[in-house]
């Protein structure tokens, strides 16, 4: 274990990204996250992916400024230019829509009635003002905190899952709030369990079991994945198995030397291919090396 790590904020260095450097962190003798490097450019929007137990949330409470680091540096702005909303939408149900973001705004000294009835209005939120947050479905809820985040336009913007559970249209006003805080100029951060929804990332941080599995554009993790991937009907026996995976009614199937054999689909492999890919490698990686 580190005696911990160190933080630089915006009154200390200059630049256009906020990040970590080769952070870890321990929660007691379990390493979460396991020399963590992560950059996120202002004006852009990065997302980090993962399953349970990747470590995605503890990276972003780093960023927030929600958790300390055991070991490395964290890089970001000072409190008041940091908009968080935590996994959950982050709300007070026992206020509404418009004293939510009176609260937040007061907390920011900003003003809530220019911006928030904009963002309310972008959001499809504007008719439920009045009403107990408490009350709101899932995906409005959602969206009151995203807006709640971002009122006051910080720097840098941490978004933990902020689409998990939502229905499609919500997801759809969430990602135009998301891209306008972007187009404002902040380093947006957002963890995501939907690969298809990381593909609308500018940089694509995948973490699997605290560690780095994949970084980069969509594009650059596509194009660094080893082998071919083809499609099947059935799932394939022998050796093969240990390398395919379920997607939608087909079968997937990765040859990591390139060579499909002559059954199955060549395909095109995505983001959602690559880290899966990836998380295959090192995990038959890891299995040769304990024989």
């Amino acid at each position: 274990m580190s005696g911990g790590g160190t933080v630089s904020s915006d009154q200390a260095v200059s630049g256009d990204w906020w990040g970590t450097d080769a952070v870890s962190v321990w929660y007691g003798k379990v390493l979460a996250l396991d020399r963590v490097t992560f950059r996120a450019a202002a004006g852009q929007v990065s997302a980090v992916v993962g399953g349970d137990g990747a470590g995605r949330t503890t990276l972003l409470r780093c960023l927030a400024g929600a958790l300390a680091a055991s070991d490395g540096e964290i890089r970001r702005p000072a409190a008041r230019r940091i908009g968080y909303q935590p996994a959950g939408s982050g709300t007070y149900p026992d206020l509404t829509v418009a004293q939510n973001l009176a609260f937040r705004a007061a907390v920011y000294g900003v003003s809530a009635a220019g911006s928030g009835a904009d963002y309310l209005e972008r959001a499809g939120l504007a008719a439920a003002r009045d009403r107990l947050a408490g009350r709101l479905s899932g995906g409005m809820r959602q969206k009151l905190g995203v807006i709640a985040a971002m009122l006051h336009q910080p720097a840098l913007l941490v978004l933990d899952e902020p689409t998990t559970g939502v229905d499609p249209v919500s997801r759809i006003e969430l990602w135009s709030l998301i891209a306008r805080a972007a187009a404002d100029g902040a380093a947006v951060v957002l963890a995501t369990s939907y690969l298809d929804e990381a593909e609308r990332a500018s940089h694509v941080l995948a973490l699997d079991a605290g560690r780095e599995l994949a970084a980069g554009t969509p594009q650059q993790i596509v194009a660094s994945m080893p082998g071919t991937v083809r499609v099947m009907d059935a799932r394939p026996a022998g050796d093969e198995a240990r390398r395919a995976w379920r997607r939608n009614a087909r079968w997937q199937v990765w040859a990591p030397d390139g060579r499909a054999p002559a059954d199955g689909e060549p395909v095109q492999p995505d983001l959602q291919d690559a880290v899966t890919v990836a998380a295959l490698a090192r995990e038959l990686a890891m299995s040769g090396n304990r024989q």
